[in-house]
Formats: structure tokens, sequence, C-alpha cells
């Protein structure tokens, strides 16, 4: 299963970089730095970055997505808040023998009136093409869409303390409720919420909040190096946990990246074999 997100990067300030990814138009001239905005699909099974695409900061959250979709695989459940929600892309998802989970968009009106319901805040309801061809897509692509699609509909309270939202309505492409239980669809919405300490971690762990190349084309090779590190870091988490029977996820990427650095000197002093040893013995 995958989950989608964005995030924005803070770049040398260059010509070059400038340029390649303006300011916002009220920035004070000679004033902030080149800014961009990278989408990135996580693994919710690994914690691992999967998928990323970089454009600039203006851009909608769902032209980031739709760049991402070609990296799904068969049979992959996609995650996303409620700026992925929209008629187009839930049919191209399954377009690509994929599902979708998203929370619905606040455009759309919530009532439990209409549709088939198959349980408790539970419906199948039926989503018309819209009338106009919506920003983002061409005509063809437009005309390419169905009459109607079937999507499901789940809406819940929230009555945690300390949580900003109460009501949720989600919408999906997990149509059959046996299968896909009520509950364990809830669920899976709410590990979304994992995907804003991915994104910290990138951030403030790892330190890619500002980036220190002066031209647009190693910008993006730092932005494919610190994701590298991340995804080294969460393998060694993985391997750590499954040899210890401990999700993955439960690991700390901070303490993993610190336990590491400490014994960098010894593995480098090492031979190949006693390399091999100390990793096993230390991970």
């Amino acid at each position: 299963m995958r989950r989608a997100s964005q995030y924005h990067n803070y770049y040398c300030d260059t010509v070059e970089n400038q340029k390649e990814y303006p300011q916002p138009s009220s920035q004070k001239p000679e004033c902030g730095f080149p800014i961009a905005k990278i989408g990135v699909i996580f693994s919710l099974v690994t914690g691992a970055a999967v998928a990323l695409c970089i454009d600039v900061l203006n851009t909608h959250d769902i032209k980031l997505a739709r760049k991402l979709y070609s990296f799904l695989k068969p049979n992959d459940v996609l995650v996303g808040d409620r700026a992925f929600c929209a008629y187009a892309d839930m049919f191209t998802i399954k377009k690509f023998n994929c599902d979708a989970v998203f929370r619905k968009h606040q455009s759309r009106t919530t009532t439990m009136r209409k549709g088939k319901v198959v349980g408790d805040c539970d419906k199948l309801v039926t989503w018309y093409k819209p009338k106009t061809c919506p920003k983002g897509l061409d005509k063809d692509e437009f005309n390419a869409l169905p009459p109607y699609i079937t999507v499901r509909e789940i809406y819940y309270y929230i009555v945690i303390s300390g949580f900003r939202t109460q009501q949720v309505s989600l919408i999906t492409t997990l149509l059959d409720e046996a299968t896909y239980p009520t509950l364990a669809i809830v669920g899976l919405y709410g590990q979304r919420w994992d995907v804003e300490l991915d994104l910290r971690h990138l951030k403030t762990t790892l330190g890619m909040d500002i980036l220190r190349c002066k031209t647009p084309s190693m910008i993006r090779k730092e932005i494919y190096v610190f994701l590298l590190a991340y995804n080294l870091l969460r393998s060694l988490m993985w391997s750590a946990g499954t040899i210890y029977s401990t999700p993955p996820n439960r690991l700390s990427l901070q303490g993993t990246r610190h336990h590491l650095i400490n014994f960098i000197p010894k593995l480098l002093a090492a031979s190949d074999q006693k390399r091999l040893q100390i990793y096993r013995n230390e991970t």
C-alpha cells in the first residue's frame, strides 16, 4: 500500500535556481530563496520513498500526483488526502489496476441519504462525469472518461482528544465490503498520518529542508541522494525488524541513523568477513 504527499524545498539562491524554481510573486525582491514542491509516494509497509517528482511551488498537489501514478504497481492501494479526490483520478487509478482511499473533497456535499447502504455509515454511490473539463485535463483525456463510476463512501467521527479533525468522509474504489470491511478502511486511512513523520525525517532528521547545490540539475541530484540515504536507513530498519520480530515502522529512524554512524569507523576498519559479522550482530 502506498501513500502520497507533498513537501517544499528551499534552494541555494543563484540565478539558475531562481529561474527554474521561482519564488511566490508576493515575495519582496532580493529576499527569500528559490522554492520548489516535491511529490512523494511512501510505502505504508516499509516507510520507504518509492516515487518522486519535482515541480515549481505553485503546482497543485493533484498535478504532482498525476505524475506519480505511473509508478504504481498492479494491486497497489493509494492513500491520500482530499486534494487527490477527483473523478478523473479515481478512474485513472483503476485503469492502472490499483485502488484508492482518499478523503472526500470539501466541494462535494456529504449526505448519507443517497446510494446503496452496505454498512453503518458505509454506502455505494454513483459519481457522474463533470459537465465541463476540469483544469489539468486536456480535451482528449476528458472525452475518454466514462459517463459515471461507482465509488464507496464511508463517513465517521473522530472523538479522540486533541485531534483537530472531528468528521471524516472517505471515498474508495474498494467496493467489496466483505473483503474490505469498514473498520479496516478507516484504519488504513488513519495510517496516512504517518507520512507527516516521514516528511519530517527528510526535512529535519536528514536536513533536506535547505539544499546547497547551485544549479537545478545538481539540486535534483541532491534530492535523490537524500532519498537514497533515507531508503538505506529504512532498509536497515526493515532488516533489523525482520530479524528480531519487531515492526520496522516502530523503530526510530533517528536512532537507527545514530547507531549506524557510531559503527561506521568499526565497519571501515574491518575485513569483508568481519564487517558482515559486525553488521549482523549490531543491526
